[in-house]
């Protein structure tokens, strides 16, 4: 089966970022969310992707040509070399125009799913709202269609029967950044059809990503199975009061080498994403230090409409965070 037309249900930071990644490798797209303002704030993110994308092709660009610039080669042997590369960085810039024009919106499941082969959700993290949007999704979908869940920490196993096609269901997980950060963790859960895995491992090659292939389910899958517990550790830190965010940040960078401390990768993955899976841990364990971190983050954050990159503000401000000040490491 060949996928052509994707549906990305969720139009959150990833979401949209997954739908622009797939509509720049040449796909049909359509974005589901359920109201009208989820829906146009997703075109902003996707306007905002354009631009991020052109502003990297031509930084790219200019880097290259800086690299090259007292860099002696043959020019009989290699003709043309930087007309080519210059050629190269229209023909992508090109795509990312066109990639807007293949991206459809609905806020009706069914009209958004009429044709998809493959849909893509990248709802919240929760168990109740992922649940209910299967047990929908599998009775509006056409029967070709595969499901592949986003989800950073639950198992496809927890919804596989809800779905209504067990066989067809998988997990297609992506770091944030994905034009950047291109890797796609699949995996899949003791009834997923191996073609169906298979056919899932092609599409992410055609989109950009390289496959990862989680061989049994894990809860987080590998990435996140690392990532997570530093992240629970960096906001219980700051939850007892034991360092603030900058100096929790700065600590892991000088000591690692690190480009960016937890916090600055809070504010990427998102706070409200942050929020779901640290609520939903204290839900399932009962332990009150995840209830407390949940508490901060909703009250010091959700409510005062610091998400993260996103909203311009989280843990620092942006563009310019203070973990990028030359003088934040000394």
């Amino acid at each position: 089966m060949m996928f052509n037309n994707v549906t990305v249900a969720g139009s959150g930071t990833l979401g949209s970022q997954i739908a622009f990644q797939t509509a720049f490798k040449g796909f049909e797209v359509t974005i589901y969310d359920i109201s009208d303002k989820a829906l146009e704030n997703a075109k902003q993110e996707v306007a905002d992707l354009s631009e991020r994308y052109i502003e990297e092709i031509k930084s790219s660009e200019e880097n290259y040509q800086a690299a090259i610039k007292d860099v002696s080669y043959n020019a009989n042997l290699l003709p043309n070399i930087k007309q080519v590369f210059t050629s190269s960085t229209n023909e992508q810039i090109g795509k990312v125009f066109s990639a807007g024009k293949r991206i459809k919106y609905s806020k009706d499941l069914a009209e958004a799913v009429a044709d998809a082969d493959l849909v893509i959700e990248a709802i919240p993290e929760n168990v109740k709202i992922k649940t209910e949007f299967y047990t929908q999704l599998g009775e509006v979908a056409p029967e070709k269609t595969v499901f592949a869940t986003n989800s950073s920490t639950l198992l496809p196993s927890q919804f596989a029967e809800v779905t209504g096609r067990p066989e067809k269901f998988l997990a297609l997980h992506f770091a944030n950044e994905i034009w950047h950060n291109n890797t796609a963790e699949i995996m899949g859960h003791a009834g997923t059809n191996q073609d169906i895995y298979d056919q899932v491992v092609e599409f992410a090659k055609e989109i950009g990503m390289i496959p990862i292939k989680v061989k049994k389910e894990q809860a987080g899958y590998i990435l996140n199975s690392i990532l997570v517990p530093l992240l629970d550790a960096a906001q219980l830190l700051y939850a007892n009061q034991v360092g603030d965010p900058e100096t929790i940040d700065k600590t892991w960078m000088l000591a690692t080498g690190s480009p960016q401390g937890p916090f600055g990768t809070l504010d990427v993955v998102g706070i409200r994403t942050a929020y779901n899976i640290v609520k939903n841990y204290a839900e399932t364990t009962g332990e009150d230090r995840y209830e407390r971190v949940a508490k901060l983050l909703k009250e010091d954050f959700i409510d005062q409409g610091k998400l993260g990159v996103s909203t311009g503000e989280g843990f620092y401000k942006y563009p310019h965070p203070r973990y990028k000040d030359p003088d934040f490491l000394k």
